[in-house]
């Protein structure tokens, strides 16, 4: 005869046993909860102790001054110059006193600042286009120096400063034209003095004569040093040029830079 078996009853109490893990979490978060509520109590009541104290003092530094690099210009309030005293540079200086004093004699015409527009127009045959370019290699400054003596020998001095050494290397070696015979109608040479590359004089092959008027001869010295580019025009009108003469003038501009 086969006998049902019957399952156990549950023990008393097992159901509430197998409840007592829910009761402990509950119990576990209530205490995570209120140690959260503690610390955040005592944060806020450190810092409004700490609020109304007066600061402490840090302790003295062991080297009490730390050197900084020498100021290479004046100490001037609120100025360019001051602010950036300890990158200031001569050529951030204005740029006319870069340039050379004129010979003790000669009739000065001209020195000072020439805007762009006003270099183009009188240097370049298309002044626009002229003026396009050098802004486009984003010229900032020109300086100019024009003297003339013995009503023979004139000679223009000008610097001309770009925003950066691109657009001086540009300038320095945009007169190719020069070879031409309408110009000097030479490929020059490197000027004496001058590092190769960086100097370049031409002077004119021959004579320039025109009916009614006296012959002349001319020469160009170009020279870059930095983003600063040196130009210099000599021209008699007698016809007679001696190259020691505008050698020496650009040796001396040179050494100004």
């Amino acid at each position: 005869m086969e006998h049902e078996q019957t399952l156990p009853e549950q023990p008393e109490g097992e159901e509430t046993a197998a409840r007592r893990p829910r009761g402990r979490s509950r119990t576990v978060l209530l205490i995570a909860g209120a140690a959260v509520l503690g610390v955040l109590a005592g944060t806020v009541t450190g810092y409004a102790i700490q609020y109304d104290r007066e600061p402490t003092p840090l302790p003295p530094l062991a080297q009490q001054k730390i050197d900084e690099p020498k100021p290479q210009a004046p100490n001037e309030s609120t100025s360019a110059r001051a602010l950036n005293a300890n990158r200031w540079h001569k050529t951030d200086d204005d740029l006319t006193k870069l340039l050379i004093e004129a010979p003790a004699g000669v009739e000065v015409r001209s020195s000072g600042t020439v805007s762009p527009d006003a270099f183009s127009a009188d240097y370049y045959k298309e002044p626009g286009s002229g003026l396009r370019s050098q802004l486009r290699q984003d010229v900032r400054r020109i300086a100019e120096l024009e003297w003339a003596q013995d009503d023979r020998n004139f000679v223009t001095v000008r610097l001309f400063q770009y925003r950066d050494r691109s657009g001086a290397d540009w300038y320095q070696h945009a007169h190719d034209y020069l070879v031409e015979e309408r110009y000097a109608g030479n490929s020059g040479k490197d000027l004496p003095g001058v590092p190769a590359d960086f100097g370049h004089l031409w002077v004119d092959s021959g004579q320039r004569e025109k009916p009614g008027y006296l012959p002349t001869k001319s020469a160009r010295v170009l020279a870059r040093r930095g983003d600063i580019v040196m130009e210099i025009s000599y021209m008699n009108n007698r016809g007679v040029l001696d190259e020691k003469d505008i050698v020496e003038i650009a040796k001396r501009q040179w050494e100004r830079l």
